[in-house]
């Protein structure tokens, strides 16, 4: 068996299987590439030549593993395999932490333009940092800037540990154990992204299998999914510097979020790659708030 063998294998499995995808694969082809590949510690972009090499025993024993626990247990296959990839880098996660896949990475790559200009980002914060993805990532696209990551979770923050080693940015991000901004008193930041749980309590008893292996901590928020975010919304000002910005993820709660403040004048984004529910705001369009 070749690697290309065992992934037409794995996804032949898949789509009989009744699996659900949302943790960085849409199908069943592309879930078999990312497990098969990352099972043989391949590159995930591999040539073809190497996907035609025969494997050892071992190897083809270690990826039916993986895909018959794929199945069996419903886990999402970063759990499985150990990493997941975000803004075209790999994270080590597990379920201590959600799996990264949020809209951010195409704004991180793009350093927030036109809203933010690169070389005035000196300082960011990522508010509920969880495998410390955004944070590096952000990190690594403003690399003049110092970021803060903060979570409630030691041991969400024990997996971010992991990765700000594993990518050499330890002297630039700082991983702090802060309820939101409890821990930040005094400081400022000239952009905040947030990406806060969100999920409502209907949509947390119908979320299928996949999402349950992730922690509760980190999907549901109150009864309409906005607890978190209006928290955010009513403290960010305080903490951003004057020409400041804050980036937030409500996901589906846009409508009901918009709703709730009329008077905040929120600029929803388009993305080229999928997402929706992201806004931006400015330290001025925040102080509608305060009145």
């Amino acid at each position: 068996m070749t690697p290309a063998q065992m992934i037409d294998w794995a996804c032949a499995r898949f789509e009989k299987s009744t699996l659900y995808y949302g943790h960085g694969t849409d199908n069943a082809l592309d879930e078999a590439v990312f497990m098969v590949l990352r099972t043989l510690q391949l590159p995930i972009e591999e040539d073809n030549a190497a996907l035609d090499q025969p494997l050892s025993q071992s190897q083809i024993d270690a990826v039916k593993f993986a895909v018959q626990e794929r199945i069996r247990t419903r886990k999402p296959a970063a759990y499985i395999v150990g990493e997941a990839w975000f803004a075209g880098l790999p994270f080590y996660v597990n379920e201590h932490v959600l799996v990264p896949r949020s809209p951010f990475a195409e704004l991180i790559q793009d350093q927030f333009s036109p809203w933010c200009t690169a070389d005035k980002i000196n300082r960011i914060l990522d508010i509920g940092t969880g495998s410390g993805a955004i944070a590096i990532a952000c990190a690594l696209a403003f690399p003049d800037a110092q970021v803060d990551a903060v979570d409630i979770s030691p041991a969400a923050l024990a997996v971010a540990e992991k990765n700000v080693q594993r990518h050499d940015v330890r002297n630039r991000v700082a991983l702090l154990k802060s309820d939101l901004f409890q821990q930040l008193q005094g400081r400022q930041y000239d952009l905040i992204v947030a990406n806060p749980p969100y999920v409502d309590a209907g949509e947390m008893q119908d979320l299928p299998p996949e999402y349950r292996h992730e922690p509760a901590l980190g999907l549901q928020a109150g009864m309409d999914g906005l607890d978190i975010a209006r928290q955010i919304l009513q403290n960010a000002a305080d903490y951003l510097t004057a020409e400041g910005v804050l980036a937030m993820e409500v996901g589906n709660g846009q409508f009901a979020l918009a709703e709730q403040y009329p008077q905040v004048p929120f600029l929803w984004l388009e993305f080229e790659h999928g997402g929706e529910g992201v806004f931006l705001l400015t330290r001025d369009d925040l102080r509608h708030l305060k009145k």
